[in-house]
């Protein structure tokens, strides 16, 4: 049995803040739909400051930016990109083409082909999301995406000079600087000067997520990565300190980013209780991490390890870590999740920022039902069939009877056609 110590806004504050969002995003892309670029530029001005003459960046600007960086910022970018490229290719190595006689004479396939073209969505606004760029260019590339097509906000009334290093070092084909809606619109539904692509990826807000939520159909998308999560499990073998510091590790995100602890410990949930409110009086993100701990955060106390599983299977958090004596009794049964950090040696931000899986993670209890980003979320697993003859008459006796049962006169002359075509090579 689960006893919250502490707990976040109600479900019913949640879907009402989800509604004023949907709203609000419907009214962009509407507008975007009819107007396009001067919609978009519009918006762009109203919510970043920012119209240039041109959002995309030319290949001169994009070296100045690169070049203005510090040495060691342009060699700590490329180490990040070199783990995320190292497992992505060990992903892609994974993802094989099949083909099989599965009866004499039918042969049957399938075959991985990568997404024409995709748009990546890096976030900005209130942090350069630098590794964002790692994580959806990168691994598309890597993929095979011909042609990768990536926004991010400008950050203070400027190209993100970081960012944008990563998202060329990454092999982006076009950087634009737009942020918000209006960039995911651009991408996906075209515009004057941006062409449409087929698939939208990346993290972002929740204006951001339900932007990509809408436009599924018009595009492809990875999943709904919305504000970040982070679930800690924890027993008495852990302490306050690495709790409190994990949790608001994650929290600072934005303040709608749920922390949560679920623990066996009542007293480590309380001293983490008081312990986040120590580091909050130091923590220079203490204004958006305290908002979120204060509307998002929860304190559960469970039994056992294994209503520790029960409650975090039902969460379906983004991010958990594990603090317990047992890491590996969490990874053999934990199912929903999006990315497990096992024991105190790890944690999320290496996961977020350089360890080498992707931090594109299912929130809002998405990772019911799927993973993060992957080199698999760019692949079209596609089928194909081819028969001999003989073997299309045998099949064409069998597919005729169904169709007939089910009604389907069309479908079954398709097979019958066949039959008395190659029936006599079956003799």
């Amino acid at each position: 049995m689960a006893r919250y110590l502490k707990e976040g806004i109600t479900e019913e504050e949640s879907r009402a803040a989800d509604q004023k969002v949907q709203q609000a995003v419907k009214s962009i892309l509407d507008d975007i739909r009819e107007r396009g670029d001067e919609a978009v530029r519009a918006y762009s001005e109203r919510f970043d400051g920012w119209s240039p003459e041109s959002f995309r960046l030319s290949q001169v600007e994009i070296e100045d930016l690169v070049a203005g960086l510090p040495e060691q910022t342009v060699e700590d970018i490329k180490f990040a990109q070199a783990q995320v490229r190292r497992f992505a290719e060990e992903q892609r190595e994974a993802l094989q083409d099949v083909e099989v006689e599965t009866l004499p004479g039918v042969v049957l396939g399938h075959k991985n082909i990568p997404v024409n073209s995709v748009g990546c969505y890096i976030p900005g606004g209130r942090y350069p999301m630098v590794a964002s760029a790692h994580m959806s260019v990168l691994t598309a590339k890597v993929t095979g995406v011909q042609r990768v097509a990536a926004c991010t906000p400008p950050l203070n009334g400027a190209p993100p000079a970081a960012t944008v290093t990563a998202m060329a070092l990454g092999g982006a084909d076009e950087i634009y600087i737009l942020g918000g809606v209006q960039a995911m619109a651009a991408m996906a539904l075209g515009t004057e000067s941006i062409e449409p692509v087929d698939m939208l990826v990346g993290p972002g807000n929740q204006y951001v997520a339900e932007a990509k939520r809408q436009l599924f159909g018009d595009v492809g998308i990875d999943l709904l990565a919305g504000p970040t999560e982070v679930l800690i499990i924890a027993d008495e073998t852990t302490d306050a300190e690495m709790v409190a510091t994990d949790l608001l590790g994650q929290a600072e995100h934005g303040p709608e980013s749920p922390a949560i602890l679920i623990t066996t410990s009542e007293n480590l949930a309380r001293e983490t209780m008081d312990e986040i409110e120590r580091q909050l009086k130091v923590l220079p993100t203490a204004d958006v991490a305290g908002k979120a701990w204060r509307d998002y955060g929860q304190m559960i106390v469970v039994d056992s390890r294994e209503g520790a599983v029960t409650e975090a299977d039902r969460l379906a958090i983004e991010h958990v870590q594990i603090l317990t004596e047992d890491t590996d009794y969490f990874l053999e049964n934990l199912t929903n999740y999006g990315s497990l950090f096992l024991g105190p040696e790890t944690n999320v931000a290496y996961g977020d920022k350089v360890i080498g899986t992707n931090h594109t993670l299912p929130t809002k209890k998405a990772a019911r039902y799927t993973g993060g980003l992957w080199v698999g979320k760019f692949i079209k697993t596609v089928t194909y069939q081819k028969c001999t003859p003989e073997a299309s008459a045998m099949i064409g006796e069998y597919c005729s009877r169904l169709c007939e049962l089910e009604g389907f006169s069309a479908h079954k002359e398709q097979a019958d056609l066949r039959v008395r075509r190659y029936g006599s090579q079956r003799l």
